[in-house]
C-alpha cells in the first residue's frame, strides 16, 4: 500500500458532491467556507460563501452556522482537507467539505458569484 491508496481508503472526512451542496443551499441548509486565499476567492466563489484563508485559518473564528452545515472548500479538496484536520485537533463541530473543490462546483456548471 502506498500513501493509504489501499483498498481500505474511506475518505478522511465527511465529503459533499457540488450537486448535494447546491442543493443544501438552496434548502437553506449549508454555509460555505472558502478556504483559499483572498486573491483566489475574489476570482469566484459559491454564492454567499465565507473567504477564511487556510493561511490564517482558526477554527474558533468559524461564522455561527446556526442550524446549517458548515462545508468548506477550497480549489481542490486538499487545503480544506488541512482546514478540517485542523477543525478535529480542537474538536471544532466541522466535519464536512466539498469533494473536488471548487473546481468540482465549476465542473458541474452551478452558479460562481465574482
Amino acid at each position: 500500500m502506498v500513501f493509504g491508496f489501499g483498498k481500505n481508503s474511506a475518505p478522511k472526512h465527511k465529503e459533499v458532491t457540488a450537486q448535494e451542496l447546491h442543493n443544501l443551499l438552496q434548502a437553506g441548509q449549508a454555509l460555505v467556507v472558502d478556504v483559499r486565499e483572498v486573491n483566489e476567492f475574489a476570482e469566484g466563489h459559491i454564492p454567499g460563501a465565507v473567504n477564511m484563508p487556510l493561511s490564517t485559518f482558526q477554527p474558533s473564528q468559524l461564522p455561527e452556522g446556526g442550524a446549517k452545515t458548515l462545508v468548506l472548500n477550497c480549489l481542490g479538496g486538499k487545503r480544506s482537507g488541512m482546514a478540517l484536520d485542523k477543525c478535529n485537533t480542537v474538536q471544532a463541530a466541522v466535519d464536512t467539505h466539498l469533494a473536488g473543490g471548487f473546481g468540482a462546483w465549476q465542473s458541474a456548471g452551478l452558479p460562481v458569484e465574482l
